[in-house]
Formats: structure tokens, C-alpha cells, sequence
């Protein structure tokens, strides 16, 4: 910019020098990277506001001068001008020329102190606020780690109760109602008759190691059991009418009424067909 001088009818171009605010406003909006105060704001993370101030050099807009000139610095650097020379200019337009106002000789000697004596703590302040602005989702995440590791740590820690065993009641066979086998119970068949059943079968040594193969059908003619007993083998006959055995070995069996050994229905190695099972014709006692 200049302006003109008349000076003894000669006029004089002289330059006019640039204020810090239009250097900056300057350097923004000309040349090729013409940029927008929003977009700039966004990457220092600097208030739009701010730096708006500082190209109108509405200085009074921001706080305290360490972020006028904190401000101005960055804003400089960002725009490729020289961040000192933008400083220095900004602290003569507001006044201050090392650590006293040049215009308030009362002022109590660092009433406005440069950036450079300007209180350490509050330049650091400012650079601080910028960066964990920029990355705030770090520290968010970081401060969330140290308060569950805090947590694990310090979490009051309870004595572990040993769980008490409660002793393993081992169910003991009811065998009142079981009649007085005379081979030891190998295995059971049709346990789920055994509470009701007045009538079991077992096979008894006679079977020898082939065993005696017995069939239990009912009124209709189905099965109930079709299988080989091998000595001490028991099998509980529903309760009910109608039931008939097949025996393959008839004297190897011996059954069971109300818990006396009834008659033998046949012969050792004699196949018997069509035995009714029930009390009284295996008791021999005639129904009435």
C-alpha cells in the first residue's frame, strides 16, 4: 500500500506498512491455497472468533495476550509467513515494547510482558490445549485404561470361600421287598415295573453259560421282553392280566411269587410256550 506526500509541490509515493491482521487476511485469501477461516480453525483448533480477531486486529476479543500472541504464531506458521514478525508486529500495535506498556509509564512493570517472558506455564498451557484438543480420543481411551487397571488393582479383594462338599449319599438298594434269590442278582430287566412287580423271573445255574431265553408277551400279543438271561438275571413282569412266557429253557428259570419260589414250569432244556403269568396259575391254585 502507499500513499502520497506532497512536499514542496513534488509528490512523494510512499509505502504504507501492512498491520499484522491484514498480512495474515492477505496470505489466507491470495495465491494459489485461498482458504476459509472455518477450515483453518478446524485443523489449530483454534475458535473461529480468534482468528477473525486477529486479521481485524480486534485483539480485545481474546483473553489474555500470551493466547493473542500464541494465536497469531500459529496462525502465521500455518500460512507460510514468518511467526516472529507477525509477534513482533501485533505487540507494537497493542503497546508493548519488552515488558512495559510505552504508553502507561504507571503500568507495575510487566503489566503486558512479551511472549518470551511471559509465564512459561501459560505459552505450555496453550500448546497443551491444542494438542489434546487434536487428539482427544487418545487421551479419552488412555485415561479409561488407568481407571480400570486402578480399578483391578485396587478393588477391595474378598476371601474365596471354599465351597462347601456336601458328602456323596450313595442311594442304598431296597431290598425288603426283593425275594431271597438264590443266585446273587447279576442283572435287572424291566426295572420300571420293579416297584409294583408281584411276579419276577430269574435265570439259575441250570441255564449253564448259554443262558435261558425267555419271551414275555401281553393280552394283544406285544412284547415286553425277548432276550437271553444268563444266571442271576432278573426280570420284573408288568402287573396285570393277560401276560404268557415262552421259555426256552424252562428249568432254568425260577420265578418268583409274592416272594416265594414258585412250581417249575418244565424240565431243564425243555422249551415251555404260552405260560401264563399270573399268581394263581403259577402257584398251581385253580382261579375261581
Amino acid at each position: 500500500m502507499t500513499e502520497n506526500i506532497e512536499n514542496n509541490e513534488e509528490i512523494v509515493v510512499a509505502p504504507v506498512e501492512m498491520t499484522a491482521g491484514e498480512m495474515l487476511r492477505n496470505a489466507r485469501t491470495t495465491g494459489r491455497r485461498k482458504r476459509e477461516i472455518p477450515t483453518i480453525a478446524k485443523q489449530l483448533c483454534i475458535r473461529e472468533e480468534f482468528l477473525d480477531a486477529l486479521e481485524n486486529c480486534n485483539y480485545s476479543v481474546i483473553p489474555e495476550l500470551v493466547y493473542v500472541l500464541g494465536f497469531a504464531r500459529n496462525y502465521a506458521m500455518e500460512l507460510g509467513l514468518n511467526p516472529d514478525e507477525i509477534v513482533e508486529k501485533i505487540k507494537k500495535e497493542m503497546g508493548v515494547v519488552g515488558d512495559c506498556a510505552v504508553d502507561d509509564a504507571d503500568v507495575s512493570a510487566c503489566a503486558m510482558p512479551s511472549i518470551k517472558e511471559e509465564s512459561w506455564l501459560k505459552v505450555y498451557f496453550v500448546k497443551v490445549y491444542q494438542f489434546v484438543y487434536q487428539n482427544w480420543k487418545w487421551f479419552l481411551g488412555g485415561i479409561l485404561l488407568i481407571a480400570v487397571v486402578l480399578t483391578i488393582i485396587f478393588w477391595p479383594q474378598t476371601e474365596e470361600v471354599a465351597p462347601q462338599v456336601q458328602p456323596q449319599v450313595v442311594p442304598v438298594e431296597d431290598v425288603s421287598a426283593e425275594p431271597q434269590y438264590r443266585l446273587e442278582v447279576r442283572e435287572r430287566f424291566g426295572t420300571g415295573n420293579r416297584e409294583n412287580a408281584n411276579i419276577i423271573i430269574q435265570a439259575n445255574a441250570d441255564t449253564g453259560d448259554a443262558g435261558s431265553w425267555i419271551e414275555v408277551k401281553d393280552a394283544r400279543g406285544r412284547t415286553e421282553i425277548s432276550r437271553v438271561l444268563m444266571p442271576g438275571d432278573v426280570y420284573y413282569v408288568p402287573v396285570g392280566k393277560g401276560y404268557k412266557a415262552t421259555f426256552g429253557n424252562a428249568g432254568g428259570v425260577d420265578i418268583w411269587v409274592d416272594g416265594q419260589l414258585a412250581p417249575t414250569v418244565g424240565a431243564v432244556h425243555t422249551k415251555k410256550a404260552n405260560v401264563i403269568l399270573s399268581p394263581d396259575s403259577l402257584m398251581g391254585k385253580k382261579s375261581k
